[in-house]
């Protein structure tokens, strides 16, 4: 898949099952191919994905379409709770 870098930026990205994942904030390239091999999202949704910082890296491989949005394959789910359990 060819695009240009700057057309991934500020993207929304969605999993194939239709689950918002974040924002495209940034792209990470493989200076070794010249390609891109990931994309680095911001404003990620904390009830897919339990994070403790601001986001997260997901491979560019996953990527399956980008057009209005970004598609990636969906993965697993880590809910999101405040609650300790003990």
């Amino acid at each position: 898949m060819r695009i240009e870098i700057t057309a991934l930026l500020d993207q929304d990205v969605y999993t194939q099952k239709g689950i918002f994942v974040g924002r495209v904030d940034d792209v990470v390239l493989d200076p070794d191919v010249g390609e891109v091999s990931g994309l680095a999202l911001g404003n990620v949704n904390k009830s897919f994905l339990d994070l403790k910082g601001k986001g997260i890296i997901i491979p560019y491989q996953g990527v399956t379409a980008v057009g209005d949005i970004i598609i990636t394959k969906h993965f697993g789910t880590m809910p999101y709770s405040d609650d300790k359990k003990g």
